[in-house]
């Protein structure tokens, strides 16, 4: 029968025991792990005997919790994760308190796991954020507003009588609200959006904090709130103009038109440090009829409004005016009748991207006044759209804003059966949808690899799904926000991979849809002849004192892997090789190997192994590596390489 000798690929370094040596070590060991279950079974027999036999590291017991652990053995991970971490706390790195918690969730451990999570943030470990990949969704509307999803819920500054018409100022919202006066408007009023005979509306401010959270309510300081109706505010960017409007009230004079009905009107006001001052009535404003609830565009040199002005087609019309130079504007024109109805459009807002948003009980809607949107262009508009739930009802819904993408609010009587008393402002988001997917590919080459298991864990370590890849490469999978999630991916010949991130916790505060692009690459293994049981083990370096030749107890360690593997597999023979670097006399390196060489022998027929199944030899500095000969002025690093011992499995 012909010989094979096949060397081990990961071998043993003899090497002159030194601090940096050992770290140096510890890089090439970690780039030559193993962690693919076809290959953890025969390992992890060999451990457990290893560990059986009195021999224990933290190296043996990581490998043994990795073993279970990626293939989902939580209850047997558990146990070595234990004596990890408590035979070896300096060892234990933070991805081990985090894989130990994951497996006492698995098995109901629940307050233990927490403590465990605890510390695996304290020492510094984390999870990915969405923050750490691209975003690639839709930003908002551009694929039309049916295909959205909302949430909505009362702002905390709603009081038991009319809120309505929210507008962006700074980081708040300014808003109008009835006082708490019990008189009530004491003469007709017009009405373009059902908020006459009411108790009177002023203006008030709020800060909206980095969670979107409301805080404490104040009125607007200055001249602007009076004893009538003050609401439906827009600013100008830099925050020191304002438009609103007002019943038709000036000076402290009230104006009537022919029926004796006070009209409205909007204003400009200026602020003057904190305070809003030099109010000023704009000139298209008429006793005849009303003009009110104005909306800048995003250039600020149109001002849109709703009014009854001759030349409307219903009870109120969308128009607009151009701003010019000195508190000058141009002869308002109507929208039209692609969006003016018979009946009443109103509330109009126009979004940073030019989209304008209104509300109208003419067009075809869920009820009462409607919230619809429409893309503005250069001169015209595009197609109109509505919402559905629920953002719509059967009852009013008006004077919606937006930053898209972001957060909204709109008011609605929906909850209240007393009309426009029943007004109440709502905060708006979109739900949560988020989407994670990408491809798997080869760290060196690549290459899609199809085939590849890709598991999607919970925060318990339960799985959510998983999904044998075609052939395109790609996984994805449907997130919830406020969660933590373990993306694990696998194939037959790679290292294991997997990923631990978050999603938001409060979907108010970031975009959506969000869809996450997370490409995974995988580390093939060094492969592993069928009965190279030494690359399979990824044993660790024998150290050696310097000049000397005894075993060490870290060696024996590393050693006792092989004994466990000569016990396992009785056909197993091995040849020990000890070589040295070339610093040093040829003479002195070729013995001080063979006495290495024969001391490591010597360990293995001390534990039982018979001398026919072992031999050794020393070969000094014959057969370096590389090219650090003598005379040639090479690293430690590179000195390190030749330092080696080498198990040659003869079968």
């Amino acid at each position: 029968m012909n010989l094979h000798i096949y060397k081990l690929i990961l071998c043993f370094f003899a090497l002159t025991f030194s601090a940096s040596s050992l770290a140096q070590i510890g890089k090439l060991e970690k780039a030559k792990a193993k962690y693919d279950k076809y290959h953890y079974i025969d390992a992890r027999e060999i451990y457990l005997e290893v560990v059986a036999n009195g021999y224990r590291s933290a190296e043996v017991y990581r490998k043994l919790c990795d073993t279970y652990y990626f293939n989902s053995e939580y209850a047997g991970a558990s146990k070595w994760y234990y004596k990890l971490l408590n035979e070896f706390p300096d060892d234990v790195q933070p991805i081990d308190y985090f894989r130990a918690a994951q497996c006492l969730k698995s098995t109901g451990e629940l307050r233990e796991a927490e403590r465990l999570m605890e510390t695996y943030k304290a020492k510094g470990g984390k999870a990915l954020t969405i923050a750490s990949y691209k975003n690639v969704a839709d930003t908002l509307f551009e694929k039309g507003v049916d295909d959205k999803l909302f949430e909505i819920d009362k702002i905390s500054a709603n009081t038991e009588h009319s809120d309505f018409g929210p507008a962006f100022y700074d980081n708040k919202i300014v808003f109008a609200s009835s006082d708490n006066a019990s008189e009530n408007f004491d003469t007709e009023a017009v009405d373009l959006a059902g908020w006459d005979k009411q108790p009177f509306l002023d203006l008030y401010q709020v800060e909206v904090d980095d969670e979107m959270n409301l805080k404490e309510v104040e009125p607007l300081k200055g001249d602007i709130n009076t004893k009538y109706h003050e609401s439906t505010p827009a600013f100008s960017k830099d925050g020191s103009t304002m438009y609103f409007t007002r019943n038709n009230f000036l000076d402290g004079k009230k104006r009537r038109d022919k029926d004796f009905v006070i009209r409205l009107k909007i204003y400009k006001a200026t602020k003057v440090g904190d305070t809003w001052d030099h109010i000023k009535e704009l000139p298209f404003n008429s006793d005849s009829y009303s003009v009110g609830h104005p909306a800048l565009n995003p250039e600020e040199n149109r001002l849109y409004f709703a009014s009854d002005m001759p030349g409307t087609i219903g009870m109120s019309d969308l128009w607009y005016v151009d701003i010019l130079d000195n508190d000058t504007y141009s002869t308002p024109v109507n929208m039209g009748s692609t969006i003016n109805t018979v009946a009443r459009e109103t509330f109009p807002f126009i979004s940073t991207k030019n989209n304008l948003y209104f509300s109208s009980d003419g067009l075809k809607g869920l009820g009462g006044l409607d919230i619809f949107v429409t893309k503005l262009n250069a001169d015209d508009h595009g197609e109109i759209a509505t919402f559905g739930a629920p953002i719509n009802s059967s009852k009013d819904d008006f004077s919606f804003i937006i930053k898209e993408g972001r957060i909204g609010y709109f008011t609605s009587n929906r909850d209240g059966d007393e009309g426009s008393k029943s007004d109440d402002i709502y905060q708006i988001w979109e739900r949560c949808e988020i989407t994670i997917q990408g491809p798997v590919t080869d760290a060196d080459t690549g290459e899609l690899l199809p085939d590849t298991e890709v598991t999607l864990l919970d925060s318990n370590n339960e799985v959510i799904q998983s999904v044998i890849l075609k052939e395109d490469g790609l996984f994805t999978f449907n997130l919830d926000c406020n969660q933590q999630y373990i993306i694990r991916a696998k194939k037959e010949g790679y290292n294991p991979k997997e990923e631990i991130f978050e999603t938001p916790k409060n979907p108010k505060t970031i975009v959506m849809p969000i869809v996450l692009n997370m490409p995974l690459t995988l580390k093939v293994m060094d492969p592993c002849l069928p009965n190279d049981l030494g690359c399979k083990l990824t044993l660790q370096p024998i150290y050696f004192d310097y000049d000397k030749s005894n075993i060490r107890a870290d060696a024996e360690v590393e050693l006792a892997k092989i004994l466990a593997a000569l016990k396992q597999y009785p056909e197993l023979k091995i040849h020990i090789e000890s070589h040295t670097d070339s610093r040093g006399r040829d003479a002195y390196n070729l013995k001080l190997s063979q006495r290495r060489a024969k001391s490591t022998m010597q360990w293995f027929y001390d534990k039982g192994v018979t001398k026919s199944r072992l031999s050794a030899k020393g070969y000094g500095e014959s057969q370096l590596i590389n090219e650090c000969a003598n005379g040639v002025d090479c690293s430690e690093e590179k000195h390190q390489l030749n330092r080696r011992s080498m198990f040659i499995i003869k079968d």
